[in-house]
């Protein structure tokens, strides 16, 4: 029997279908082909270097291919998010940033890029506790000795941040509120140059990143107070005391971290990133290395991600509007 019209319409409609799909699956089962480069949004040496590296480390080896680190510093993070999101959406271009991009809507008025509408989520990196530190010169032994100290000396004692509107300085301000102290804040253009002049002593305390404090809290170059969580941190810092045990309830801040794709890149690729970080975050390598940064993965898939920022966001909008911050 000879095909019919519409027989032979279908078939051609699936030969066509089959051509113009073949070189979209095989776009798809090649990436990646080339390097991949995460944007860090701050200077090398601080908090989100500390895990951006190891992953891009470890997903090096996953995908076969360089993971790039470039790290694009200035005003609390917010350069390098704003050359994110304007990255070509490729599926080579991805962005790390951390909980000072929740923060940030809040206290910078005139944002070149929107958090939730120019960037697609893949997944939390991992979550870390505040730490109250000082320089050691500072003669305070706990935190409590450390507020008496500051409310002899009002106005007096200096704490770094990572940069105005940056999760340390919000941290420090809630710091303020709950211990009713006056503290002057002394910004940075990240938290590792913060870092080196609290260990210099130029300023005397930070309220930093567990993971990019820890081992200078374990080389002795500064000195852990405090951590501002319910819970004492995992690994060799668990033995730092809470705010809570140490006479400050209340105070509990996490900075945490987490990957993005520009809202554009090929859904595919967000969701195979997705799968590899899970996997990478899962290794034996990753999971010592977190251990010693007081940290634990995110465990967040990028739906679940999408709704703790946006509670995040809402979380330290109210905190900056109570403290009447604003970053100009």
């Amino acid at each position: 029997m000879p095909p019919t019209t519409f027989s032979l319409s279908r078939r051609a409609a699936l030969a066509a279908a089959f051509v113009l799909a073949a070189p979209v699956a095989m776009a798809q089962s090649a990436w990646p082909d080339r390097p991949i480069t995460i944007v860090v949004p701050f200077p090398a040496g601080g908090g989100t270097d500390t895990f951006a590296r190891p992953l891009a480390a470890e997903l090096t080896k996953q995908l076969g291919k360089a993971i790039i680190i470039d790290n694009k510093g200035g005003a609390g993070g917010t350069v390098g998010a704003a050359a994110a999101a304007r990255a070509n959406p490729d599926g080579y271009t991805f962005f790390l940033g951390a909980v000072h991009h929740a923060i940030a809507p809040a206290v910078y008025p005139s944002l070149t890029y929107d958090l939730q509408k120019d960037f697609a989520p893949v997944g939390v990196v991992a979550v870390v506790p505040q730490v109250v530190v000082i320089n050691p010169k500072v003669k305070a032994t706990n935190l409590t000795e450390l507020i008496a100290q500051a409310k002899v000396e009002p106005g007096k004692m200096t704490y770094a941040s990572a940069g105005s509107g940056t999760s340390h300085h919000l941290a420090g301000e809630l710091f303020k509120a709950l211990a009713k102290v006056d503290i002057l804040h002394v910004p940075y253009k990240g938290a590792g140059p913060a870092l080196q002049d609290l260990i210099g002593g130029q300023v005397d305390m930070m309220f930093d990143g567990l993971g990019s404090s820890a081992a200078h809290i374990a080389g002795g170059r500064i000195k852990a107070l405090a951590v501002a969580s319910t819970a004492r941190a995992p690994g060799a810092t668990g033995s730092i005391p809470t705010a809570a045990e140490s006479g400050l309830p209340g105070y509990d801040v996490s900075t945490w971290y987490a990957l993005w794709a520009p809202a554009k890149a090929p859904p595919e690729v967000v969701a195979r990133m997705a799968r590899e970080v899970k996997t990478a975050l899962e290794s034996d390598a990753l999971k010592a290395i977190w251990m010693q940064q007081g940290a634990r993965t995110g465990a967040l898939d990028p739906a679940a991600m999408a709704t703790f920022v946006t509670a995040e966001i809402a979380r330290w909008a109210k905190v900056a509007k109570d403290g009447a911050i604003k970053v100009e």
